[in-house]
């Protein structure tokens, strides 16, 4: 049995990021820089250098940050 999925309202601040729009966020004391390479429901899937990718310790330039843990431009 399937449960109908219940529409969630979406903020004006999400419904304005587009893919490709650069944002910047900070992760282990580190600012970094990326373009938005998906955009999903609570986060978006960013895609890093892989200066930054190492920097910040994590295995590809493809990163998840929450939408309340990023900022645009």
């Amino acid at each position: 049995m399937a449960f109908p999925r219940r529409e969630k309202p979406v903020s004006d601040f999400v419904s304005a990021r587009h893919i490709d729009e650069e944002i910047s966020f900070t992760r282990n004391d580190h600012e970094v820089n990326g373009t938005i390479h998906k955009i999903l429901e609570n986060s978006v899937i960013v895609k890093i250098s892989e200066d930054d990718a190492e920097r910040i310790g994590v295995a590809s330039n493809l990163t998840v940050v929450a939408h309340k843990n990023y900022s645009v431009g």
